[in-house]
Order: C-alpha cells, then structure tokens, then sequence
C-alpha cells in the first residue's frame, strides 16, 4: 500500500486508499478518542503558533494531540505514521522530518471551510494525512471532506466518504478541502509531515 500511495503522490499528489489499516486498530482507535475526558479536548484553531485563535465561522472541530506516550493504539498509529514517511522519502526524496497528529471530533452540523494546510513557499507541512473512525458510515450521514484542484475553479477532484479505515494523504500546499457537515458524530485523525527549517535563530518544530 506505501508503494500506491507513492505513487499516487508522484502522479496527481494525493492518494485514497480505502482499509488502509486493520479494522481492530481502527476500533481502538476510536476507543482511545472515546477514553479522553471531555475537559481535555480543544476548541480547534486556524493559524500556527501565538497567530492561532479559534474561528467558529470557518471550523467548528475539537481535537486532542496524539503522544508517543499514550502507548497502544496511539504508538501502532505512531508506528504506521514513521513507516510511511521512511518509505516516501525513499521513494520520493521528500526529506520529511518530523510527524504530528491529532484526534478530531466533529459533533452533528460541525464543519470547516475550505482551507489549505500549508501556505505556498513556506517550508513547514509538506504531506497531509487522515485516518477515518467512523464505523458502518452511510452517504445520508454527510461529513465528506471535498478534495479540490488548486486552481481557482473551484473543481472537485475526490468526494472522501469518512468511512473507517479510509486514510487520504495529499500534499498540504497544493490542494484546498474542506470538511462538510455531518449528521452524526464524525472521528478522524489529522496529521501533517513536516520538513527540518532549523537554522542558529530558530528550532524547528517550534515548540
């Protein structure tokens, strides 16, 4: 499946592949976002560091980091996520250095609005991913994140059923999506590989 996805990359820089992990990894996956107390999930943010502030106009998500700490599922999810980057960079010369991830919780009606991940010529994320938790999830329940081409035109490249199991990995600077409102509860993960942009002045990843 690496392979797929790599070469999906190198073709039109996104790939969808459908049970890309083991339905009982997906299961506890979604345990482990079900186990973190409600108090520990936060109102997500648009804008990177002391920019970021929360905008309920354009998402309406609330998300959890993913640490190497928390063990079991997460560290599997941890594990898979470095295996991935190890074969990109061979594969592609993608020089991917550092991985972040987080649960998100849409609840019924959330969205958010078209965005990119990554502003053009700014070396921070390189590659997008998400994983979806969502079991037995119908076309009526709505919360398909929309893939588009990054023209201006507006043109839907790929519909993505948040289907469980379902991983959709897209290059962060070329491609604008949004995620739809939904009827039910909706669980991903989000992540983001990023490049090494360290230099004397300034550590990255800042912290």
């Amino acid at each position: 499946m690496f392979e797929l996805i790599a070469n999906d990359l190198r073709s039109k820089g996104y790939s969808i592949q459908k049970d890309a992990l083991p339905p009982r990894l997906i299961s506890e996956l979604l345990n482990v976002f079900a186990s973190i107390p409600s108090e520990a999930l936060k109102q997500a943010g648009i804008g990177r560091a002391n920019d970021r502030q929360a905008n309920h106009e354009i998402r309406r998500d609330e998300i959890a980091w993913i640490e190497s700490t928390q063990g079991g599922a997460a560290a599997q999810w941890l594990e898979f996520s470095a295996q991935l980057q190890q074969h990109l960079n061979r594969s592609l010369m993608l020089g991917l250095f550092s991985f972040e991830s987080h649960f998100a919780h849409y609840a019924p009606g959330a969205f958010y609005k078209t965005h990119l991940d990554a502003f053009k010529g700014q070396a921070n994320r390189i590659l997008s991913v998400v994983l979806y938790l969502n079991p037995e999830w119908g076309p009526e329940d709505g919360g398909e994140m929309i893939l588009y081409c990054d023209r201006g035109t507006g043109t839907i490249l790929e519909t993505v059923k948040p289907q469980g199991g379902t991983l959709a990995v897209f290059l962060s600077e070329d491609f604008p999506h949004e995620v739809r409102p939904a009827k039910r509860h909706r669980y991903s993960i989000a992540g983001w590989y990023r490049v090494n942009t360290s230099n004397t002045l300034r550590v990255d990843p800042p912290a």
